[in-house]
């Protein structure tokens, strides 16, 4: 038996996608990707599923409240039972839970908007938010979805991984959200290296004008899936006000990785 034919013998099985199903959550992707809603043909031209098949999926969700329509337009989008059950996910993570509490403590100690979020492929997804009480202030992002490389979150997130696993997750052409968005990915790496020396990462309007940010990785279980974040104003960030940010993450991290390491709490 030839070491291939060996390699196929132990090889677990994938389980075969059930195309109802797998249609259903692509085309629900699809619509929440979008920050308009659609029309049908214009579903039909991103799925390539048959125009009266897709009909009769979009119908189904509409009647069970995960799409909504606009008859007079014609043009379908994310239903309010998509966001009952995000809401859900949010309410029975244990690590969201855990981390509110924590969060809290950090902005009423330096009022700013604090953020939690887990890496997700390469890209990072916002769980959780605690604005700051400021007039200017960072608007909540929950349930938002940015690059790792763009964002404080990401990098603290790719640091806290060995080089050569963080480096599977930077793409090899890196597209700008802003101007000061870093696009040279062997310098961005080197970045990354930088932050694991001193165990936090920052991000100066690289994804949004006019904000810095600051976060830490949690890191309750390997390979690190959790960290958090510190965004405020360029205008307000001043060297003591971001080593008094800085000191409340790394302070928010070990008090926040200690519960979540309790047993029970988090699967590790």
């Amino acid at each position: 038996m030839t070491e291939a034919v060996k390699d196929a013998a132990v090889a677990p099985t994938r389980p075969a996608a059930v195309k109802s199903a797998d249609r259903t959550v692509e085309l629900l992707e699809v619509l929440a990707s979008f920050d308009r809603r659609l029309t049908l043909t214009e579903l039909h031209r991103e799925l390539n599923y048959p125009k009266s098949s897709l009909y009769m999926l979009l119908q189904t969700l509409v009647n069970r409240g995960w799409v909504e329509v606009e008859p007079d337009r014609g043009t379908y989008g994310i239903g309010v039972r998509a966001l009952l059950v995000g809401t859900s996910y949010l309410d029975h993570d244990p690590v969201v839970r855990t981390a509110i509490r924590v969060m809290e403590q950090v902005r009423q100690e330096i009022n700013e908007t604090v953020h939690l979020a887990r890496l997700e492929g390469d890209d990072v997804v916002y769980l959780a938010s605690r604005e700051s009480e400021h007039h200017l202030r960072v608007v909540s992002r929950v349930g938002r979805r940015l690059p790792a490389h763009s964002t404080a979150l990401g990098k603290a997130l790719l640091s806290a991984r060995p080089a050569a696993d963080a480096a599977v997750l930077v793409p090899e052409a890196i597209t700008p959200l802003t101007a000061n968005t870093i696009t040279d990915r062997d310098a961005l790496l080197a970045q990354l290296e930088d932050f694991r020396r001193v165990g936090y990462s920052y991000e100066r309007e690289e994804n949004t004008p006019g904000l810095g940010c600051f976060a830490v990785a949690l890191p309750y279980r390997n390979p690190v899936t959790d960290a958090m974040s510190c965004s405020v104003p360029v205008a307000r960030l001043t060297p003591e006000h971001e080593k008094q940010i800085v000191d409340a993450l790394l302070g928010a991290a070990r008090t926040l990785t200690e519960l979540l390491r309790q047993p029970g709490l988090t699967p590790l």
